[in-house]
């Protein structure tokens, strides 16, 4: 191994280029000129019944052409030892037909739109991109990188471009050190399942815009918090190959992973009933955003005899029961406290002891207690989850200071029977940790052959 790879591992540089990423710009271009595609390429539009591609009325355009780019950001993928950069352009809506520039969406200025692409650094543990072409405008950050030993030259120029080669990195290393992952599973849950109920909530909600404005937001592909919203479909024709790849997922005794959670309207329709207050009708097809009418109530569903409730069940209807309002009980104050929001509780608790409450201020409330959950969750997971199953998916260890015996399916099953397991998951390998189980599973992954860069 070389003096470089004892230097500095890859998943320590992209900590220091996300730290400085304002000092560095990437040269796009290069970047692009071999990189292929790790998932289904998809190109705008829409299929008719005979198969033909429909393309959008409107396209974008770059407001700034040329070949360098902001540096991305990056993350570290959930379950996978993937990591991916973000890379993020300036452009404006035009006119498919004549290049007409949009002026003008909804009220607002459109000639400033950001558009995301992504692109993956490192795919299961294995380099996807060999090297960045940069350029630093400050030296400081370069003097870094060259004491890091990714920049060989001896001087610092801010017109230089400077090549980071990255397929010469140890991608983790060898002294890593891991936050401690005890308890955090059941957070999660608590926090994924508060999300999952305020997402059912504001779906067609906006705390900034009156409902005709989210309507022409929409026919030009922008959603509610402006992000650009086109429709895809697979190209045609495409060949597609397949590889496996291996899914790293953190549950504890009773869940196995936060995919076994139910869909917060899926929830509502198997445990509760949504009604008319004044006319008594139950709907058949109840959703929670239908409980923003002041005349909707809800009430718990007797239980049939073919329903077997789960330690799913048990986690996730005492945080409904105190969202609305039948068993107040104190769960979702206690879990918008840990990221700070206060106000939401408030109002809720205040709707359910029969005070007035402006419509207008819960889905204001809603929208900034979900944003604080989704920054919270993103942050645990980049700090304390992510690395791990980063350094599994590419070592294929657990840490060193980890110690715990490899299971089948079948002998976790038979130690708690009540845990649910996927075709996937029957294939893996868990280790118990604590109150931690991790499970380590085979799942074939899509992707278009020989497909170059996303535009």
């Amino acid at each position: 191994m070389s003096k470089l790879n004892h230097q500095i591992s890859l998943l320590e540089l992209i900590q220091i280029l996300s730290a400085y990423r304002q000092n560095i710009i990437l040269n796009l271009h290069k970047l692009k000129e071999d990189y292929h595609r790790t998932g289904i390429k998809r190109v705008r539009g829409v299929r008719n019944i005979d198969g033909d591609l429909i393309t959008p009325w409107l396209e974008t355009e770059d407001v700034y052409a040329g070949d360098f780019v902001q540096m991305g950001v990056f993350a570290i993928n959930r379950n996978t030892a993937t990591i991916n950069m973000l890379i993020s352009r300036k452009v404006k809506l035009v006119k498919s037909e004549d290049n007409t520039h949009i002026i003008e969406v909804a009220g607002l200025l459109a000639h400033d739109l950001d558009n995301f692409n992504n692109y993956t650094i490192v795919k299961d543990g294995k380099v996807h991109v060999s090297a960045l072409n940069i350029k630093i405008s400050n030296k400081k950050v370069f003097d870094l990188l060259q004491t890091k030993g990714v920049i060989i030259a001896d001087k610092f120029d801010f017109n230089s471009e400077y090549i980071i080669q990255l397929d010469t990195l140890p991608l983790v290393p060898v002294n890593i050190k891991f936050g401690s992952i005890d308890g955090l599973f059941t957070q999660l849950a608590e926090i994924k399942v508060v999300m999952s109920i305020l997402s059912a909530y504001l779906r067609h909600q906006s705390d900034v815009f009156v409902s005709n404005q989210v309507e022409e937001l929409k026919q030009h592909y922008l959603s509610k918090n402006l992000y650009l919203n086109f429709p895809k479909t697979q190209e045609y024709p495409d060949t597609i190959d397949s590889h496996i790849s291996y899914k790293i997922e953190f549950g504890n005794q009773d869940i196995l992973n936060l995919s076994k959670l139910y869909a917060a309207n899926q929830f509502l329709a198997r445990r509760y009933e949504v009604y008319d207050k004044e006319t008594g009708e139950i709907f058949p097809k109840p959703t929670l955003e239908m409980g923003l009418n002041q005349n909707i109530g809800f009430r718990q569903k007797a239980l049939s005899t073919r329903m077997k409730l789960t330690k799913v069940d048990d986690l996730m209807k005492p945080i409904f029961d105190d969202f609305l309002g039948i068993n107040i009980n104190g769960k979702v104050g206690e879990i918008l406290n840990k990221v700070g929001d206060h106000r939401l509780a408030l109002l809720l608790y205040a709707q359910h002891a029969g005070k007035s409450v402006n419509g207008e201020d819960l889905i204001t409330a809603m929208t900034t207690a979900y944003q604080k959950l989704a920054a919270y969750v993103e942050q645990t997971y980049q700090e304390n989850i992510s690395p791990m199953v980063f350094y599994i998916g590419v070592t294929g260890l657990l840490p060193n200071k980890i110690s715990a015996k490899a299971m089948t399916a079948d002998e976790l099953a038979a130690k708690y029977p009540h845990l649910q397991f996927s075709k996937h998951e029957q294939a893996g390998t868990f280790f118990e940790v604590g109150n931690t189980i991790i499970s380590v599973y085979p799942q074939t992954e899509y992707y278009s052959k020989n497909s170059l860069a996303v535009s």
